[in-house]
């Protein structure tokens, strides 16, 4: 029985839907006007994403977290430079080893920002600093809007489409809904939080209905007569292996700048993270609608490698803790924090 209770909870039901859409999408694709309805439906879906993602965020814990700078500093660095440096030996298996469609989905990877729910959930698991947790991984995304898409034009260069426009629907999509949710939180926080059940549905339903609709496009375009399951297997093992020095940079780093144990692990899970939620639509807008689909798996397959990892790696941290540090209320009181975001 304790094998079968394992097994299920090793099975993220997130994971399986988005495999299960990924089917759904290859075997029944949305076209003609079908395709163009998913499309504004995932628009609309990013939109209440990031707007729920606002109005979400405590200002309050944010405040309190942006004094620990020389953290953010870190988990900044480990986003936004760490990773992309990462991605330029592969300018040489690039396009041997990988063809070039997952070479660029590969560095648009690398300068993505953090994500915010896992972040803050693996953080308070692993009984880190859950008030910097927040505040990091909600200014990563909101940087990310603009940095993100900046990057990708210094590293791809014309394979993106990067301009005033594409630059300027990005903010429509996720940074205006973001702070529509700031301006209205006090209305409607209160709702949120006795529903958080349907919020994690609307975020997990959003994401979904993006990937569908990539993923039909790519169904129509030939995604899967363009990529075998060896390149796949290829990219599995660059995003393990990505992930893993990640981990150990940010880990040592942590160490090596003297943080306390709270901070340390605030550091390894906000830095070590890419958001699929920012990608995914950041994604349809910087590239191609042909490529999308091809683009966007590195990052989904990335997205499954690190929920799995960093959820052993947190349950790790805590049963670590020390039997005062439990007792002294710091779990309840992150997991407080972490219901306010």
């Amino acid at each position: 029985m304790d094998d079968v209770q394992r097994l299920r909870s090793s099975l993220d039901p997130f994971i399986l839907s988005l495999l299960a859409t990924v089917a759904i999408a290859s075997v029944l694709p949305a076209r003609g006007a079908g395709a163009r309805a998913f499309s504004d439906l995932s628009t609309a879906g990013i939109c209440l994403l990031f707007f729920l993602h606002g109005a979400r965020l405590s200002p309050r814990a944010a405040l309190d977290g942006m004094r620990q700078w020389r953290l953010h500093l870190l988990i900044f660095t480990l986003t936004f430079v760490v990773f992309p440096l990462l991605m330029l030996p592969l300018t040489l298996l690039e396009p041997g080893l990988i063809p070039h469609e997952l070479f660029v989905g590969l560095v648009f990877l690398s300068v993505l920002p953090s994500t915010v729910q896992s972040s803050i959930a693996f953080t308070s698991i692993a009984r880190g600093n859950v008030a910097a947790a927040v505040c990091s991984a909600s200014m990563s995304n909101l940087i990310g809007v603009v940095l993100s898409p900046l990057l990708v034009s210094v590293l791809l260069g014309a394979n993106a489409r990067v301009s005033g426009s594409s630059m300027l629907s990005v903010a429509a999509q996720l940074l205006l809904p973001f702070l529509a949710g700031q301006l209205l939180r006090s209305r409607i926080s209160p709702a949120l939080k006795r529903h958080p059940r349907a919020l994690a549905s609307v975020d997990r339903g959003s994401v979904l209905i993006v990937v569908y609709t990539a993923f039909g496009a790519g169904v129509v375009a030939g995604i899967w007569h363009r990529v075998s399951w060896q390149q796949l297997v290829a990219v599995g093992v660059i995003d393990v292996a990505l992930l893993a020095i990640v981990l150990t940079i940010s880990t040592v780093g942590a160490r090596m700048l003297g943080f306390d144990r709270g901070d340390r692990i605030a550091a390894v899970f906000c830095g070590s993270k890419k958001s699929l939620a920012s990608g995914l639509p950041m994604a349809t807008l910087l590239f191609p609608a042909a490529t999308v689909s091809t683009i966007v798996l590195p990052l989904m397959i990335f997205h499954q490698i690190q929920l799995i990892a960093c959820a052993a790696l947190s349950r790790r941290y805590a049963r670590r803790q020390a039997p005062e540090a439990l007792a002294d209320g710091a779990g309840p009181q992150a997991s407080a924090l972490a219901a306010a975001s």
